[in-house]
């Protein structure tokens, strides 16, 4: 498993770091209500003053990605608080990147163990930087560090860090799927649907441009070209009877499709301001 993090040498990638602004550019430049109130990530990064100004910060040029950004945090976290209400104690987030939900909500997260998966140079650095800016790292986090490129084995890390494969899980996996190739992407599958009854599975996908709004088509294509000249193409596009029956395939007991419109109802309805997710890159929701 590659995530979008692979080439980072000290500290987190490019596309860890926007996905980061834009949750704190949600708070200072939208509307209240607030899908997300995240700027932990903008703490952590600590940008030049002159951050709003980047390209890729431009309130309107950016509010469907933004708010896409900050509805995938939102249902994840959901979950998490869901899934620790029924009593499950483990949390997987696989390519976990600058995610800040142990910081944000302590009072469920200190009720599982949290197992944040992703790069070993990308956890130094956020374990550094949590350390400066005084969270510190509790008991129940624990970084997982996999060196992906050197072939290393994110199931067999993860055991090795105290995930008890014999307990169920919810294991999320956002932004991630589109950088891995479809057997990479199959493999999670696998392995999460052997996880014990009352295991769930959450992964963000992108769709096929033939599945986009024809108007929005153009607007993609130029992120997919940017994703590419920098060196992490997209390499996986699946449609959604197809990722749930690669889920069912698996062994997962039930899959389903979680559509943009289906987020958008959930947690943009009624806004004065029109914001909503980009269409694009919905949920798989699975369960054991």
């Amino acid at each position: 498993m590659r995530t979008p993090n692979h080439k980072t040498e000290n500290g987190p990638d490019p596309t860890a770091v926007r996905t980061a602004l834009w949750r704190a550019l949600h708070l200072l430049v939208d509307s209240p209500p607030h899908v997300l109130e995240d700027d932990i990530g903008l703490r952590l990064i600590a940008p030049d003053d002159g951050w709003r100004n980047r390209p890729d910060m431009h309130p309107e040029g950016t509010r469907g990605y933004r708010a896409s950004i900050v509805a995938r945090a939102r249902f994840v976290e959901d979950l998490a608080i869901e899934e620790s209400a029924r009593g499950v104690e483990q949390y997987v987030l696989l390519g976990a990147g600058l995610d800040t939900f142990s910081q944000r909500k302590p009072e469920v997260a200190s009720r599982l163990k949290v197992f944040e998966v992703d790069q070993p140079s990308v956890q130094r650095w956020k374990h550094e930087r949590l350390s400066e800016l005084g969270f510190g790292i509790p008991p129940w986090l624990r970084f997982v560090p996999v060196d992906f490129e050197a072939g290393a084995s994110w199931w067999d890390e993860l055991l090795a860090n105290g995930f008890d494969a014999a307990q169920p899980a919810l294991v999320s996996s956002t932004g991630v799927s589109m950088y891995l190739t479809r057997e990479a992407v199959v493999a999670i599958l696998s392995r999460v649907a052997a996880l014990p009854k009352g295991s769930t599975f959450a992964m963000t996908f992108l769709l096929p441009l033939s599945l986009l709004p024809v108007q929005e088509r153009a607007r993609h294509q130029a992120v997919y070209d940017r994703a590419r000249e920098a060196g992490t193409p997209f390499l996986s596009f699946f449609e959604p009877e197809e990722i749930v029956a690669l889920a069912r395939e698996a062994g997962f007991a039930w899959a389903r499709h979680v559509s943009t419109a289906d987020l958008t109802q959930r947690y943009f309805a009624g806004r004065a301001d029109g914001l909503q997710p980009a269409v694009g890159e919905p949920f798989l929701l699975a369960g054991t």
